[in-house]
């Protein structure tokens, strides 16, 4: 969320950013006339209330009589007007919240414009696309032929975007999170953290889920629970309402989870293989940041998700997403994008974003300067560290062999009981 003051006073500002965002329709207009109706509301209330003081200190001087007693009606008429007008306050100012959260976050300076992803920056390449003596398989033919990839029977428990591992599929994406975790806790410096996979509406909207999203998110029937779309929600909202000491910051957490999107936005896109599903796993990198720090931790941040790739020695790139691709809740964004050569396409398995006070606004983190001072609003950021099933996918297909085995990355051997390659048994 926006700060007020920030937008009153950048409103032109703003209109150039929005345009660029693809976002014309945000309530920036609501918004600004709200904020008059509160403040005329407000004007008009403490100005009665001063009245109504004066004259009460005013009328307990006074004897009783007609004057004084006209007075007393005359104030009672003003109280009943200072309720109307702070029920009318508490209406605006409700308007008023719900208008700003519909806001998106203001993109960096550095971030370049343009309409869409097509207009994203190339920022560097990294490693070979590996080449075949063969035409290499997309996953779902290696999977299914492996044994490991059962399609149909996902289908049959729970419709269409949903699959089943077998056997050492199940094990190659148990031995993954695993090593990707380990990888951020002894080398990166995160603490690892084992969230709740449902949380109550109010975190979807502290990290900007909601309102703006609803559609894309699975919630309970009965109570206030959503299915969480990423471990971000419970991560980051692990501080909400809460004021951390500057000497704590920077605060590194990871985590496992499953995620659940209703995927409406991509209907009809990737319906073949594991791309996009209803569910997935990821493992999710957060942090909470001094306010001056942000911009070099995105920078460590996007680091970080880049060592799993070279840990796995899979072939990635680096998109720096323009102003028309930015998400709703970031200011900058970069893309972590692997190569699958069976699908023949980059495939993103992690956005690493600086959000900078958007979402502590909204959940309400804040720390405490060691110098002292008033509570600030921390920075948060953060970015997968990786997304399943696009790194299995990619996995499967960089490192298949043409009598139809896949290669088990040497990192991953540990976790996989010291198996070098995943055959058909």
């Amino acid at each position: 969320m926006l700060d007020l003051k920030y937008i009153t006073q950048h409103v032109e500002e703003i209109r150039v950013h929005l345009d660029h965002l693809g976002e014309p329709g945000a309530p920036l207009d609501r918004i600004l006339e709200l904020d008059v109706q509160r403040r005329t509301v407000v004007k008009e209330a403490d100005e009665l209330r001063s009245e109504r003081k004066s004259v009460s200190k005013r009328i307990g001087r006074m004897e009783d009589g007609p004057e004084r007693q006209g007075l007393m009606d005359s104030m009672r008429c003003v109280s009943e007007r200072v309720d109307e007008l702070e029920t009318r306050s508490r209406q605006i100012e409700q308007a008023l919240r719900d208008a700003m959260l519909r806001m998106p976050n203001m993109p960096d300076p550095d971030v370049p414009v343009g309409g869409g992803e097509e207009e994203n920056v190339l920022v560097r390449t990294v490693g070979n696309r590996p080449s075949f003596s063969y035409e290499p398989l997309p996953h779902w033919d290696v999977g299914e032929r492996l044994g490991i990839i059962d399609f149909e029977r996902g289908v049959k428990l729970a419709g269409s975007r949903f699959y089943v591992l077998m056997g050492q599929g199940a094990r190659l994406q148990r031995a993954l999170i695993s090593w990707m975790i380990d990888l951020h806790v002894n080398e990166h410096g995160y603490k690892e953290v084992y969230p709740p996979f449902m949380v109550r509406g109010e975190c979807m909207v502290g990290t900007g889920q909601l309102p703006k999203f609803g559609d894309n998110l699975y919630r309970d029937a009965e109570e206030d629970y959503y299915w969480i779309p990423t471990a971000e929600v419970p991560v980051t909202n692990m501080y909400a309402n809460e004021i951390l000491d500057e000497k704590d910051l920077p605060i590194y957490h990871t985590a496992y989870t499953a995620c659940f999107r209703r995927e409406k936005m991509s209907a009809g896109k990737d319906v073949r293989g594991m791309k996009r599903g209803h569910q997935f796993d990821k493992v999710e990198m957060v942090k909470f940041v001094n306010p001056q720090t942000s911009n070099e931790e995105l920078l460590s941040l996007l680091n970080d998700a880049e060592d799993v790739c070279e840990g796995l020695e899979i072939p990635y790139r680096i998109v720096q997403m323009c102003t028309g691709d930015l998400s709703f809740t970031a200011c900058k964004k970069f893309d972590v994008e692997v190569w699958a050569p069976g699908c023949q396409e980059w495939l993103e398995v992690s956005s690493c974003s600086n959000f900078r006070d958007f979402q502590a606004r909204r959940a309400n983190i804040r720390f405490r300067p060691t110098q002292g001072g008033k509570p600030e609003f921390v920075h948060t950021l953060n970015g997968s560290g990786l997304a399943l099933p696009r790194v299995m996918i990619a996995l499967i297909e960089h490192n298949q062999n043409e009598d139809g085995s896949v290669t088990v990355p040497s990192v991953l051997r540990p976790y996989m009981g010291g198996l070098e390659s995943i055959t058909r048994v």
